[in-house]
């Protein structure tokens, strides 16, 4: 079989999402695939609206069904284990693709002789097959046949999981999973999978339809959440030790971590979580200079951090008490200003 389609299931039956999805997987114009939909323990009608697609599509469409929730590396892994394509692709429940996405990309990967194929995405508001604001899939000069500079790019941006198709190989010679119950589980072999293709494809062109909904995993902070991004990101560089690459790209693993493990965790916790504890922002940074010691001198922290952050960070590491009072101070300052000026004054990233 030239190509499988994984699909995590978990409570998508709500307004249509999950049909809409699969309507676009069903609609592909390449040849010879197959449709694994894996339902992660949903509480709707999710697993019933499978079980339909299973019956009206028994030859292209399977559904597994999982009796505890596992997160979407368990569902993934569940179909990974059962499928027999070539060729593997990954869509989110609530996303949808072009309808020669994975055709086009397919050839694209058999014309480049690469194990990684990919293209960009857009985000859209609603369902519709008209391409929102388009999100590069990958950088260009990073493509082609890998060398050690390609892969400190790869490294540090290698895009979205469900913009490519992976030959099989990557997952299984030898056998690579993605951590279970837990979310951001890509973030933890993305740059293993890397490391392991030779060459990578790039089509610069959205095929792949991002659905914002507010309820989303990247649209809510809860302390699970970044505790499991922080996990995401020590098995990266367990997996980078384990593979021996770790020192060759210690500069560009250091500052991933760094941004992935640390920024992003901090200032969105301290930006979206409704209830913060300092307990939790004083782990947080004692574990990461434990990590690395010296990961304020890294040069790319330096170079493409925002300012500001620097200076947050540099307090923070100092003292979580003053960190956490500073941060507070500084928005409520820029709260009156908003109010008073009525214009948008910028805010910590998160």
């Amino acid at each position: 079989m030239l190509l499988s389609i994984i699909v995590p299931v978990f409570n998508m039956a709500a307004d249509g999402n999950l049909e809409y999805c699969l309507n676009s997987l069903l609609a592909q114009t390449v040849k010879d695939y197959e449709i694994i939909a894996v339902d992660d323990a949903s509480t709707d009608r999710s697993a019933e609206i499978l079980k339909e697609y299973a019956q009206k599509y028994p030859d292209r469409f399977h559904a597994l069904y999982l009796k505890q929730n596992r997160k979407q590396g368990g569902a993934k892994n569940a179909a990974l284990e059962i499928c027999q394509g070539e060729y593997i692709g990954f869509v989110d429940s609530d996303d949808w693709v072009m309808p020669d996405m994975y055709e086009r990309l397919i050839a694209l990967a058999k014309e480049n002789d690469a194990q990684i194929a990919s293209c960009d995405l857009g985000y859209v508001y609603e369902h519709t097959m008209k391409m929102g604001r388009r999100i590069p899939g990958m950088d260009p000069k990073n493509t082609g046949e890998l060398n050690p500079e390609k892969r400190k790019g790869l490294i540090l941006e290698s895009g979205a999981l469900v913009t490519k198709v992976y030959r099989r190989e990557l997952f299984f010679e030898p056998k690579l999973r993605f951590p279970e119950h837990m979310f951001y589980e890509d973030n933890a072999v993305g740059t293993e999978l890397f490391m392991r293709a030779g060459k990578v494809a790039y089509l610069p062109e959205a095929m792949y339809f991002y659905y914002q909904r507010n309820v989303s995993t990247v649209h809510t902070v809860s302390e699970e959440k970044c505790r499991n991004r922080m996990e995401a990101m020590r098995i990266m560089l367990r997996k980078a030790r384990e593979g021996g690459y770790f020192d060759a790209y210690r500069t560009q693993l250091e500052y991933k971590f760094t941004r992935l493990f640390y920024l992003s965790t901090l200032f969105s916790y301290m930006q979206g979580s409704q209830k913060k504890r300092i307990g939790f922002i004083s782990e947080l940074g004692k574990e990461m200079k434990r990590t690395f010691p010296d990961f304020q001198e890294n040069s790319l922290y330096k170079d493409c951090t925002d300012p500001e952050e620097r200076k947050m960070v540099s307090v923070q590491q100092k003292s979580t008490k003053t960190f956490f009072l500073y941060y507070q101070l500084l928005w409520s300052v820029r709260s009156w200003k908003r109010g008073k000026r009525g214009t948008c004054v910028p805010e910590p990233k998160g």
